[in-house]
């Protein structure tokens, strides 16, 4: 798929696969984003917070997620982007990164967003409402 505009509903743009998450991602993303919740670096806060182990930030997630459209920027931009957290990301996830066009109102193209772990479970779903010059 070369443009968003020759997508036709039903139809998906490249899946994304992320490297498997690290704990190094997970320090750097603690301090681009100032949530510096230990759960997301500290095996032992984790631990005692009741997890099997440090989460990755949902943001970060979500962040990711944006990936998927970044191939198209100078067709236009992300107006709007609502998500559901549905399963926790572990160290060492893998997280493939989807999207399937929805609708299309004239220069707005709306979205199914979805991240799945390696197991195939679902971790992030929503939707994006991506705005074409």
């Amino acid at each position: 798929m070369s443009t968003l505009t020759e997508l036709q509903v039903g139809e998906s743009v490249k899946e994304i696969q992320l490297e498997p998450v690290s704990r190094l991602d997970l320090i750097k993303y603690a301090g681009a984003s100032g949530d510096f919740n230990p759960i997301h670096t500290i095996d032992d806060e984790a631990k005692k917070a009741g997890l099997p182990g440090i989460i990755a930030h949902g943001m970060w997630t979500m962040g990711n997620l944006a990936k998927l459209f970044t191939t198209y920027y100078d067709e236009g931009f992300i107006q709007d982007y609502s998500i559901r957290f549905k399963g926790m990301v572990f160290l060492n996830d893998v997280i493939t990164l989807k999207a399937t066009l929805k609708e299309k109102q004239e220069q707005n193209l709306r979205f199914t967003v979805q991240a799945v772990n390696q197991q195939g479970n679902e971790v992030l779903k929503g939707e994006v409402v991506y705005h074409q010059y």
